[in-house]
């Protein structure tokens, strides 16, 4: 019988950030790396887009987001919801909430300790929710892998049968993770006057954002589909280099919903 590789654990690893590499190349944020440094002198270089590879070692993700980089984004989207609920007089036991990029289950543990009642993850990586199931097991109450692009009917009726009143997206937004459409198929599962509550970073809330997201959310606003509640503008983490990332954070309420059109004049915007 062949005996399971032993799991490997970040404790066990040298990293190495690249510094002044990074300052010197002007890395975007997607293009960041470090190098993981084995026991037996190995080095491998991984893009912190990688996810599925970092997900694979127990305590990476932390180590390198939150440890070196100090990316401090779930703590801050929820003491922004938990601020807004308190004025609206909503008890946090009363959210049933969608976790958009659950990714390892960081945002939905602080949900679980906001006291939230019904927590469902959703990630387009099964290396995220095997990461969740192993290192965060009793967080969600379901954790779905799909392409919210396009959900699979079975998938359609589990988030349908959620009866969301709130959807969380933290640090998830702009760079081909999460795509406009994505994001609008999300937010058509919520209840009408659910919350929202997410981070998005500075460079795609400009006219010069390629994703789509800085229109879709003006037209949002603008048109009444959603009304911002709070916002806020935080260091989210360090880049590589040391320098600082700055992201928004927002809590929004969902008054209408997303006009289809908007989405098809994004993508042939973007074709």
């Amino acid at each position: 019988m062949n005996t399971p590789a032993p799991e490997l654990s970040v404790d066990e690893l040298e990293i190495r950030m690249p510094r002044s590499e990074a300052r010197a190349e002007g890395l975007d944020q997607d293009e960041e790396w470090c190098e993981v440094i084995g026991g037996d002198g190995s080095v491998q270089q991984i893009r912190f887009h990688d996810y599925d590879k970092i997900f694979s070692v127990r305590g990476l993700y932390e180590r390198l987001f939150y440890e070196e980089l100090e990316c401090c984004s779930p703590t801050v989207v929820r003491d922004l919801l938990q601020e807004q609920l308190t004025l609206d007089g909503t008890a946090a036991s009363a959210m049933r909430v969608l976790d958009l990029g659950a990714g390892n289950g960081m945002v939905g543990e602080e949900l679980q300790q906001m006291g939230a009642t019904k927590i469902v993850g959703i990630d387009i990586l099964p290396e995220a929710r095997q990461a969740t199931e192993r290192d965060r097991p009793e967080v969600y109450d379901e954790y779905l892998v799909c392409d919210l692009t396009d959900p699979s009917p079975a998938d359609d009726v589990t988030l349908r049968g959620v009866g969301a009143n709130c959807l969380t997206t933290v640090a998830a937004l702009g760079f081909g993770d999460i795509p406009p459409r994505a994001f609008a198929n999300a937010f058509d599962y919520l209840e009408s006057d659910a919350w929202l509550a997410m981070t998005i970073k500075d460079d795609f809330l400009t006219d010069e954002d390629p994703s789509g997201f800085s229109r879709l959310i003006a037209r949002m606003s603008d048109e009444g589909v959603l009304e911002v509640s709070a916002e806020t503008r935080y260091q989210h983490r360090l880049a590589v280099s040391g320098d600082p990332l700055h992201y928004h954070a927002y809590v929004a309420r969902k008054r209408a919903e997303i006009v289809p059109e908007w989405l098809d004049e994004l993508d042939a915007a973007a074709a």
